[in-house]
């Protein structure tokens, strides 16, 4: 078998798109020896490098470039001949963007194609160009049947046509440990009840719910005096947030950790008693990187994150600017007595849906569809 992935950039900036898009690929790469298969990989914004993901597999195409028009056209012109000479068996559209593109090309030469789609890209009506590509594809992959639905009711796609491809997390990576003595030091944590959040904090964020967690801790303290709720993540927002803090008079307990390097993100966790983040998510694969770390946590009620928490079974689900219903559910999810507080049971039913193997699975199912 032979395909052709299409891609914006998977290796030349950190984000969770392109996490997500390089756990694909690697676990395209661990099912290709068993169907023969190879695939070209076209990158339109990632600077040329040696073998991203080492692969025998894979083979990379690069295209960028400083005008952003001479991206576009060589590489509408390298896929054109990638079709018309190599003929793949699929074509893999991993961005709305590209879609276009991507129908004109397999249409002319009769070749099926597949558009990957994430989040809020496809929430809201498309642009013609785009919606009649997304609505002609052969099927469409994506991350949550929230997403699926927004995709759906917004651009008249049947659904049908979407399969499930979630995130996942990698539990060597992010595992349970006793909270570390010198971030307990660093945040003044002694004695302390930890809430904790991971998000930009962007003025175009604020559905992440900072802001409402930290109207939520006035009523919070009222059971746990020592609580203390470290967010992690930086942006233009913080100064409103801290005002708030202040505003309420909980600025003691609100401690703005700023950026935190990935390999430094897992003792954060391990840190933290209970994850919260009220929000509106795609998906929302920080909810998996704190439960695979043992962390009980707090989502909304009303997006993605319905998949990572299994429609509430594993954590919490609230109405995602109610101050009140985070105070709630944060005081029962401190007290430690509900059973989505066990961390062993947390983290196995998490890497049970949601780890490598899990995609692996997944991705060789949805392959062989293609068969």
């Amino acid at each position: 078998m032979r395909h052709t992935f299409v891609f914006i950039e998977v290796f030349g900036c950190e984000g969770g798109i392109q996490s997500y898009i390089q756990d694909v690929l690697g676990a395209y790469d661990k099912i290709a020896p068993k169907y023969q298969a190879t695939a070209d990989v076209f990158l339109l914004r990632d600077p040329e490098m040696a073998h991203p993901l080492k692969s025998g597999a894979l083979k990379y195409h690069y295209f960028k470039s400083a005008r952003p028009w001479v991206e576009r056209v060589r590489l509408s012109c390298s896929l054109l001949v990638n079709l018309l000479f190599h003929r793949p068996d699929h074509v893999f559209c991993g961005h709305i963007n590209l879609a276009t593109l991507v129908k004109v090309s397999c249409q002319l030469l009769g070749i099926p194609y597949t558009v990957l789609t994430y989040g809020k890209e496809v929430w809201y009506e498309l642009p013609q160009t785009e919606k009649r590509a997304l609505r002609a594809a052969d099927s469409v992959w994506t991350i949550s049947r929230y997403s699926r639905d927004l995709a759906c009711a917004a651009n008249q796609v049947s659904p049908d046509k979407f399969e499930m491809l979630p995130c996942v997390v990698d539990g060597s990576i992010f595992t349970p440990g006793p909270k570390p003595v010198d971030l307990i030091d660093r945040y003044q944590l002694q004695s302390s009840k930890v809430l904790m959040t991971v998000a930009r904090l962007w003025p175009g964020d604020i559905y992440k719910g900072v802001d409402v967690t930290i109207r939520a801790l006035p009523e919070i303290a009222q059971t746990f005096p020592t609580v203390k709720y470290v967010v992690i993540g930086r942006g233009d927002d913080q100064p409103r947030l801290a005002k708030l803090a202040e505003e309420l008079g909980v600025a003691e307990r609100v401690i703005f950790a700023g950026f935190v390097p990935d390999e430094a993100l897992v003792a954060h966790y391990q840190l933290a008693d209970v994850y919260v983040m009220p929000s509106k998510e795609g998906f929302g694969i920080v909810y998996l990187e704190a439960m695979a770390c043992g962390v009980p946590v707090i989502a909304g009620d009303d997006d993605g994150s319905a998949d990572p928490v299994q429609d509430g079974r594993l954590g919490w689900q609230v109405p995602h600017r109610d101050p009140v219903a985070v105070a709630t559910a944060c005081i029962e999810a401190l007290s430690g007595e509900d059973a989505r507080c066990d961390g062993t049971w947390l983290r196995s039913q998490t890497l049970d849906k949601f780890s490598a193997p899990a995609l692996v699975s997944k991705v060789n199912e949805l392959i062989s569809k293609q068969c």
